[in-house]
């Protein structure tokens, strides 16, 4: 387990700057679009460090799919968690959605959908894959 938790960390190290650049360039765009568009100081550092946090969990979740003695429910519910907690922290922290029960339940709900989705596009791609590699391979 020792050797997971150094790639889930490893894995975040890496690719944990990218949420700051992305919520820059973000930025940059809606102020452009934006004539009276301000960001105190607090709000620009919450935003690179919760976009930090973001982008590190969900690099670093990955590893969660490649632990090989769990179950695929058990790694896709803990990838699962991890991204949902991580986004909708991340959003709620910086008021990119407000704390409501009826907005929380939409983004859930599309949430849900965009990641079910994207999953099982990934996992037929993959087996798609394996199955013309093996067919190679006989």
């Amino acid at each position: 387990m020792k050797k997971y938790v150094k790639e889930f960390m490893h894995r975040g190290l890496m690719f944990g700057g990218f949420g700051p650049i992305v919520v820059g360039i973000v930025y940059m765009i809606i102020s452009k679009c934006e004539t009276n568009f301000f960001l105190s100081g607090t709000e620009v550092l919450l935003a690179i460090v919760s976009t930090y946090l973001l982008a590190f969990l969900q690099a670093g979740a990955t590893v969660f799919n490649q632990i090989e003695h769990w179950s695929l429910p058990k790694s896709l519910l803990c990838h699962f968690i991890t991204l949902y907690l991580a986004y909708s922290l991340c959003y709620i922290a910086n008021t990119w959605i407000p704390f409501e029960p009826a907005v929380l339940l939409i983004f859930s709900g599309i949430f849900v959908a965009i990641y079910f989705v994207i999953w099982f596009t990934v996992y037929f791609i993959v087996k798609n894959t394996s199955k013309k590699f093996n067919e190679k391979i006989r």
